[in-house]
């Protein structure tokens, strides 16, 4: 079983790596997925291998080279300006240099012997404290830059698509941390039980080639977010230190609020900051701290409140024949799912429940 799995593994995440790169017009995050799963193949060939020469895997772990993989992935999808520069392949030295290490020093991957004072215990200690660092260091880094990301959408769109709000990536960072949670367990319980070895195996390989499966299927699909350079906003604290000054400040919150209730500029579902900028003639960073210092609300929030808004009126109204949907649509919306979202977010309740409240 164990290598008809490797075997599976390695075609998949080869396959993977062939079908992204093939992309037409490929970004640079396709670049460093399909790198990325090339190298995993490269992983599962070197388990095969292993088997077939000594039985048992040498020591390695898929730890040092996912974390900066993923990492570099996420930073090539939330980083506008980001570049791939040979200096940031150091990101895989650890992994490359403990696999080098493992195949010179024989170091088989039976942790039943991990406490055994011998001539490697110094590697297998080395390689151990490497791999929780890295899971550590790299799944943190990672998943602070996903959720500043979605918070950096909230102040410049008015829809998020899914393609951009990367929901895909949080689903592996917790499915991930949780494999490694549990690939921790195991690996504790082998150094005390050796018949759990080769079940410890079969999971962290199974998990593998599950990501591999996700990374293929939602990385073939995922394009370049041409976020423009914006502000990061966190905090009112933020704006301590404004340039802005307070009648500037009152100016722009007057101009915007007239702008988008005289156009009903919330009824355009392509609404994003730029459009706003370029017809108020404003800064972007200025109109983004005053919605939020002034306002107390973020470009998302505000726009989709005047939806929200509209939408409650034609719920309300007995005259009103529209579908649900259609009243979604109508008011800027454009999908349903994103209205329902939005909708409940910000009443609590789901259209539905409302109509049937107010009608």
């Amino acid at each position: 079983m164990m290598i008809s799995l490797i075997w599976v593994g390695f075609s998949q995440s080869l396959f993977a790596a062939i079908i992204v790169a093939a992309k037409k017009s490929p970004q640079v995050q396709d670049k460093i997925l399909s790198a990325w799963l090339f190298l995993l193949a490269i992983e599962f060939l070197t388990c095969a291998l292993d088997f077939i020469f000594w039985d048992i895997p040498l020591l390695s772990s898929s730890f040092l080279l996912f974390n900066p993989a993923f990492f570099l992935y996420i930073k090539s999808l939330t980083k506008p300006d980001f570049k791939l520069k040979p200096i940031q392949l150091l990101h895989l030295a650890p992994f490359l240099i403990f696999e080098a290490a493992a195949y010179i020093l024989q170091e088989k991957s039976t942790l039943y012997n991990f406490f055994e004072t011998d001539s490697t215990q110094w590697f297998r200690f080395s390689f151990s404290i490497a791999s929780i660092i890295s899971w550590i260091v790299y799944n943190y880094i990672s998943a602070i830059m996903v959720f500043r990301h979605r918070k950096r959408l909230e102040n410049e769109f008015s829809t998020i698509e899914s393609g951009k709000s990367l929901k895909w990536l949080l689903f592996i960072v917790i499915f991930y941390n949780l494999y490694c949670g549990f690939a921790v367990i195991l690996g504790i319980l082998t150094v005390s039980v050796p018949e759990v070895s080769l079940s410890q195996y079969i999971y962290t390989y199974s998990a593998l080639l599950i990501l591999i499966y996700i990374l293929g299927f939602y990385g073939l699909r995922q394009q370049k977010i041409f976020l423009p350079e914006t502000i990061e906003i966190t905090a009112k604290e933020t704006y301590q230190n404004s340039l802005l000054s307070a009648e500037r400040k009152k100016t722009i919150k007057h101009a915007v609020i007239k702008y988008v209730e005289t156009q009903k500029a919330w009824l355009n579902p392509d609404l994003n900051m730029n459009i706003l900028s370029e017809n108020l003639k404003i800064p972007k960073h200025q109109i983004t701290e005053v919605l939020n210092s002034e306002i107390g609300k973020n470009f998302f929030r505000f726009i989709n409140e005047y939806r929200i808004d509209e939408v409650k009126k034609l719920l309300s109204d007995p005259k009103n024949n529209y579908s649900i949907e259609a009243i979604g649509y109508e008011c800027g919306f454009n999908s349903k799912s994103a209205f329902f979202t939005v909708f409940k977010n910000i009443t609590g309740m789901t259209p539905s429940m409302y109509k049937d409240k107010n009608s």
